[in-house]
């Protein structure tokens, strides 16, 4: 199932302000030991009041075209994926396009939790193969998590980030693109980690609001079961189809949830453990935006070079799964 593609660029868009474990303990009842020992998370960047999730994905977008010398305007289409959005109608990418005065291309959301970059990934390598060989696509996962996170709740407010990361992706010449790649979803988890208000479900309302219904919702100890046997099934069979052993794999990139869970799915896929990569402990959990920040930091700091084989896995809301086995 080899697709050819290049990623031509990436690149990331954080908020500047930095909100440290001490600054948490300050607010609920925790400490920095606590959230270090059961996540790995020290610090995370939280959005201004102001920001939005489409603010953080135009800024990714426009660092990502600049470094692959193109206007936005020139792309074919501008995948978003966030759970975030900034309205339930317009989509996202219709905000940025909106923010940066970009008419023409197609753009739509991937609404996918923490998987949703890798879902746009396999949407963008499918339309790829039906385009000429000058199509750039735009693939961008972007999040204002900080905006619906209750912050008086210990067990959910310490976990999550904001961020963006986008990368544009063209034709492959046959020495590069995705060899093999999982995803699904099991809807009768639905109700394990969601955000209750806000949709037709319970739309917004007094009640909804004293009630804190507009935040996450997470059973814990069910996402974590359920997120590491996810993950390494997705990547083991990812690796599968591009006929790789674990030993092949340059480079492990797991959604960056929390050092337990990315260790734990790792073990599970036999990867070594010097070959996985973590961001988790400087960024937290950027839900959608975690895989694209991630896969940009290793390329700035000379993780990745030609040829490395590539190993993306995720898991969302959903609930959602989701891996790629790419060669740079």
């Amino acid at each position: 199932m080899y697709r050819p593609l290049k990623i031509h660029a990436t690149a990331r868009a954080v908020p500047p302000r930095v909100l440290t474990n001490a600054d948490i303990e300050a607010m609920v009842d925790t400490t920095d030991k606590w959230i270090r020992e059961r996540t790995g998370i020290r610090e995370r960047h939280i959005a201004a009041a102001d920001v939005s999730t489409s603010d953080l994905a135009a800024e990714a977008l426009v660092k990502a075209c600049a470094a692959a010398d193109l206007d936005p305007a020139s792309l074919d289409t501008i995948i978003v994926a966030t759970s975030t959005a900034d309205t339930l109608f317009p989509s996202t990418a219709c905000w940025l396009q909106h923010k940066l005065g970009v008419r023409g291309p197609a753009a739509f959301d991937v609404s996918a939790g923490c998987s949703g970059f890798l879902y746009g990934l396999e949407v963008a390598a499918a339309l790829l193969q039906n385009r000429g060989p000058d199509i750039r696509i735009a693939v961008i996962g972007a999040e204002v998590m900080s905006k619906v996170v209750d912050w008086t709740d210990r067990s959910t407010c310490v976990l999550f980030g904001d961020g963006a990361g986008a990368a544009i992706l063209g034709p492959g010449d046959g020495t590069t693109g995705l060899l093999g790649s999982a995803w699904g979803a099991d809807g009768t988890l639905a109700p394990v980690l969601y955000q209750p208000a806000g949709g037709t479900r319970m739309p917004a309302s007094q009640e909804s609001v004293a009630a804190m219904a507009h935040t996450v919702h997470m059973e814990g100890n069910l996402v974590f079961k359920h997120a590491v046997t996810a993950m390494s099934e997705a990547a083991i069979q990812a690796m599968a189809r591009a006929g790789l052993s674990p030993d092949d794999v340059t480079l492990l990139i797991p959604h960056q949830a929390n050092t337990r869970i990315m260790e734990a799915a790792r073990a599970r896929t036999g990867v070594p453990a010097d070959r996985m990569l973590s961001i988790v402990e400087r960024y937290g959990n950027m839900s959608a935006a975690t895989i694209p920040v991630a896969l940009d930091e290793a390329r700035e700091h000379g993780r990745i070079h030609p040829g490395d084989i590539l190993v993306l896995t995720a898991f969302g809301t959903g609930f959602t799964w989701a891996a790629a086995a790419l060669r740079w």
